[in-house]
């Protein structure tokens, strides 16, 4: 991640300049929920790779930087509202904002913050980029409706569960490379190369993340373990734990779907990871990231495809 940013460091310091600079409203209480999530930082990952999409093509500094501040708005109005309506204390190790300010203003704020990213989409002249993202922010509304619909049920298949990472999650990793393509007028292998390119990085990224809802460390990775769990997702470790677990095992994970409650958290750990669930993800998950890197076959050898060669590859250590 460290080279990639490397190779983008003039255009990544454009990026947070605009965020800032776009972010300024009337409002104040805007502006405080503003300044507050850029405080927290992040790592940028999608407009780092909506950058080296535009690289690897035709790159237009002015064009590209701001695609990928609209990708980070988009990505960020999202945040707000999930951290809403999951109820949400963590975020990125600190407060999530609904927290600190109230789910009301946050709502709001990640409204104003969806329209200000479609305010720059125009100023962008490009309709078949505009299509694009109004495709990829209805199709994440319907991603996070399916999985408010399919929390708390043990019954929730694979194919529901890889429906929803890839409408929630890993639909805006594509559009991010897809629209910097169309954006440099790439031909359609290129455009088409770069989209299944995100779309798998974007699931492998997802079945990391559900992982370590049972390995990881709060201090890590920014968010309370077992979240997952408390909120009733039937994610891919609980799915295939349910499939291989003995009659009893998938009782009590039933249960704790059901009921949305984290206070077994241990004893499922345990459960997970003796039926194998966890390496059935990360297995899953790797084969997602080779298909990622097979994506980039159309593109000659360049320190770009080499740095988004290396994101895919660490991605499974879910420190981007």
């Amino acid at each position: 991640m460290l080279q990639a940013r490397e190779l983008i460091a003039t255009e990544f310091d454009r990026i947070n300049a605009r965020i800032v600079e776009k972010l300024h409203s009337r409002v104040d209480l805007v502006e405080n929920i503003g300044q507050y999530l850029i405080e927290a930082g992040g790592k940028r990952l999608r407009p780092v790779l909506a950058l080296l999409a535009g690289k690897i093509t035709q790159f237009n500094a002015a064009t590209h930087v701001d695609f990928a501040v609209v990708i980070e708005f988009i990505h960020t109005a999202t945040l707000l509202h999930d951290d809403v309506v999951d109820l949400s204390e963590l975020r990125r190790g600190r407060q999530t904002a609904s927290s600190k300010f109230g789910n009301a203003p946050s709502v709001l704020v990640g409204d104003f913050i969806y329209s200000r990213a479609f305010q720059m989409l125009v100023e962008l002249n490009s309709m078949p980029v505009m299509q694009l993202l109004s495709d990829t922010t209805n199709q994440i509304a319907e991603g996070e409706v399916l999985q408010l619909v399919k929390a708390g049920d043990p019954d929730c298949s694979f194919k529901d569960y890889l429906r929803v990472i890839t409408d929630k999650t890993a639909i805006l990793f594509a559009a991010a490379m897809k629209g910097s393509a169309l954006l440099a007028d790439a031909d359609k292998q290129e455009t088409d190369a770069l989209f299944h390119y995100g779309l798998s990085l974007g699931i492998a990224f997802q079945l990391a993340d559900d992982v370590l809802d049972y390995e990881g460390d709060a201090s890590v990775i920014g968010k309370n373990i077992g979240d997952d769990l408390s909120e009733g997702k039937p994610t891919l470790p609980l799915i295939e734990a349910m499939k291989k677990g003995t009659s009893e095992e998938r009782t009590f994970i039933r249960k704790a779907i059901e009921t949305k409650s984290a206070e077994t958290l241990d004893d499922i750990v345990a459960i997970v990871r003796n039926t194998g669930a966890i390496h059935h993800t990360e297995t899953l998950a790797k084969r997602y990231i080779q298909q990622a890197i097979e994506s980039l076959s159309p593109f000659p050898e360049s320190p770009y495809k080499q740095a988004l060669t290396d994101i895919a590859n660490f991605a499974l250590a879910r420190k981007l």
